[in-house]
């Protein structure tokens, strides 16, 4: 059991039967009443991020989510197929659990497979990915204002703004999180 105090960025509860991921809190201590807990959370299995706030002596049991890396192979249709490294067991997952990051995974690569109590409720990809771009439109000579971006596509047909002095063939770290450009990747 954890106590409404005792939250903390990441920590995972059961509440009415879901399971709920802290994203944010704040121990609020008011000049009159009593303290309380103001948290943002996100429910892990429907995703749906709810503002709530909790009497600090509030308990909860502990909600343990499985992360278990595992190789994504390849797709057929809706179905993403994920491979367990030491059984070789090939796992189908539906296009709704993967989430916007996994546009940034390409075949191969190791995924993070989420589940609880034996369900598979999301996908986290690595959280930085060198990637290649495929498709890029030249920099203008001159358009050297700070900050200048241009939209690239990449291997796994994800749409990223790069600087200007990226172009095809290039291999570009991103991070999987934001959707960023970091830098160029050392070929």
């Amino acid at each position: 059991m954890i106590s409404a105090g005792d939250f903390r960025n990441g920590i995972t509860f059961e509440e009415n039967g879901q399971v709920i991921q802290v994203v944010e809190f704040q121990h609020v201590k008011p000049g009159k009443g009593a303290a309380f807990v103001r948290t943002k959370t996100r429910n892990v299995i429907s995703g749906a991020v709810v503002e709530k706030t909790y009497n600090p002596t509030d308990k909860f049991p502990i909600a343990y989510v499985e992360r278990k890396d595992m190789e994504y192979s390849y797709n057929d249709g809706t179905l993403y197929y994920f491979m367990d490294p030491e059984t070789y067991e090939q796992i189908p997952i539906g296009e709704d659990l993967l989430g916007d990051a996994f546009k940034f995974v390409k075949e191969n690569m190791i995924c993070k497979v989420l589940s609880y109590k034996g369900n598979v409720f999301g996908i986290e990809p690595p959280t930085f990915v060198e990637l290649e771009v495929t498709q890029s439109e030249p920099g203008v000579r001159g358009d050297t204002a700070t900050n200048v971006t241009k939209a690239a596509t990449l291997e796994t047909g994800a749409v990223v703004r790069v600087p200007i002095f990226i172009n095809e063939g290039d291999v570009i770290r991103i991070d999987t999180r934001t959707g960023e450009y970091l830098e160029r990747a050392k070929k």
